[in-house]
């Protein structure tokens, strides 16, 4: 395989002036935390990186497509897809694109007073499992802030939004389970969708595969967190507004049984009638004649 320093299609990077670190190192607010070198490798073909004595900085890589290697301290890693990996400053590395599947990868390199504070998540390989809170594109949308304005020139407003953006863009790594709350919650929203399109359907004979691909979801998830959201399937869920429909029918409409066991899709007047005395404790009959309110 032969090795190179860059020339890989689409490539981008960015490494700051010396000038500019120096500056960044003075600021009271980007000396924190802040980026020295930026880029992105897409299908990063004869990709190799050694130092022998490390870097000045925190070298953090993200892979998004592809795999490649990790070596530090004489051990070997893999990263995959979904894999990300943060090399400590000042330790001896290698690291290289596979020959066969060459990775796509996010890089930076990163330094500042509190880098420290994220050393728990150093040298090691870390996975991001996909799902639906995961937030893949959320989390490169922050990397093209960062890119983006330091593109845009070294102002010093530039300088400190970066770095504020840096702090956000790392955390999404060092706190995957947090990152993801914003997502969890609207999860929630797609249970109320779900109970909405049941409750204007509550008529219908509805299955899962219905309910789920109304919201965009498999079946077999959509009912996992529906199951977690509310602590019921979505078939009972259905039968319960369906149960609560019925019971408005039989207090405020004229309708015999047989024909509200009808007008919400049940199977027959039999089954309707097993089917609420399950769920409400007496027979339809003896529901509505039993005194309310």
């Amino acid at each position: 395989m032969e090795y190179k320093k860059d020339g890989f299609i689409n490539q981008r990077a960015i490494v700051l002036p010396q000038s500019i670190k120096e500056i960044m190192a003075q600021n009271e607010l980007t000396r924190l935390l802040y980026v020295t070198d930026i880029g992105y490798y897409p299908q990063a073909n004869g990709h190799y990186r050694t130092r022998n004595k490390g870097s000045e900085q925190h070298i953090l890589i993200y892979c998004t497509e592809g795999r490649g290697w990790i070596s530090i301290h004489g051990i070997r890693t893999e990263l995959n897809k979904g894999q990300f990996f943060i090399i400590e400053a000042g330790v001896p590395h290698t690291y290289a694109a596979s020959e066969s599947d060459p990775w796509s990868i996010y890089w930076l390199h990163f330094t500042g007073e509190k880098s420290h504070l994220f050393q728990s998540i150093y040298n090691k390989v870390h996975s991001i499992d996909d799902s639906p809170e995961a937030r893949f594109k959320d989390r490169l949308v922050l990397f093209e802030e960062i890119f983006q304005n330091l593109e845009m020139g070294y102002s010093t407003e530039n300088l400190e939004y970066t770095t504020l953006c840096l702090w956000h863009f790392i955390a999404s790594f060092r706190f995957i389970s947090q990152y993801r709350e914003v997502n969890k919650h609207r999860r929630g929203d797609v249970i109320q969708d779900a109970i909405k399109y049941m409750k204007s359907h509550v008529e219908q004979k509805l299955s899962l595969d219905e309910i789920a691909g109304h919201i965009g979801y498999s079946p077999s998830y959509f009912g996992q967190i529906f199951l977690q959201k509310t602590g019921q399937t979505p078939c009972n869920y259905l039968c319960q507004l369906k149960i609560q429909r019925a019971c408005q029918l039989l207090d405020f409409s004229e309708l015999r049984i047989k024909q509200i066991a009808e007008e919400l899709g049940f199977y027959d007047q039999y089954h309707f009638s097993k089917t609420f005395f399950k769920h409400i404790g007496e027979t339809p009959t003896q529901y509505r004649k039993r005194r309310k309110g």
